[in-house]
């Protein structure tokens, strides 16, 4: 899929999701794996005591079953540097602090947004900061996504456990804003197709590598043999 063609489908993951960049839902290969699903929305996630915005108008929980070891997907989604070789709408990403990711540190990073009824073009500047974290287990952050004639506050939730067949993920988030809180059916509905879609790129993602090392680990013992 072409950067532009992604960058136009991008457009109601900016209005719905402050901290996706993610391909759309119906990428190619999704039919091959299952589809992320809505859990409960009167059971908020947290991370060390802490949820998302409980008065935010527009909010959605998704969860999905990714096939991998713990450790290959908490690395994936937490070396946020990497973004954007699995996240394609996302065109940089800088950490704003060093080491991993932990309490305090913080991100900023961009995407093109092409004109809509709503807004021009812009690029769009989001800073997330870590609020709460534990590793392997859970993750908080808040931040503003920013772009001309467009501001949206977020916090995103996402915890990992471990089941069978690999690992739970969930997650939540909440936005305000007034372009968000102007139609808010509209924009909880594409805040859902935003996680989705995150979490159909962090599936296959993890997955692949999951893969790739489970056949490299195979060439080496048959190569010891």
């Amino acid at each position: 899929m072409s950067r532009a063609r992604t960058a136009a489908l991008s457009v109601p993951l900016v209005l719905g999701l402050l901290c996706a960049a993610a391909a759309p839902a119906g990428a190619a290969g999704a039919a091959n794996s299952p589809a992320p699903h809505a859990s409960r929305p009167d059971t908020p996630l947290t991370c060390r005591g802490r949820g998302v915005d409980p008065d935010a108008l527009v909010r959605h929980r998704t969860e999905v079953v990714i096939a991998a070891p713990l450790r290959t997907v908490w690395k994936i989604q937490t070396d946020v540097e990497r973004w954007p070789s699995w996240q394609t709408p996302v065109e940089s990403v800088q950490r704003l602090d060093h080491g991993p990711l932990r309490k305090g540190s913080a991100f900023r990073w961009t995407m093109p947004i092409p004109p809509n009824p709503s807004t021009p073009a812009t690029s769009l500047e989001i800073t997330s900061t870590v609020r709460q974290i534990e590793r392997d287990a859970c993750l908080r952050w808040t931040g503003p996504a920013v772009g001309e004639g467009l501001r949206i506050e977020g916090v995103h939730v996402w915890t990992f456990t471990r089941v069978r067949g690999g690992v739970l993920v969930r997650t939540e988030e909440t936005h305000t804003g007034a372009q968000v809180e102007a139609n808010v059916p509209v924009a909880t509905r594409l805040l859902r197709e935003g996680l989705e879609a995150w979490l159909h790129d962090l599936k296959s993602e993890a997955e692949a590598e999951a893969q790739a090392r489970a056949g490299a680990q195979a060439g080496a013992r048959a190569a010891a043999r």
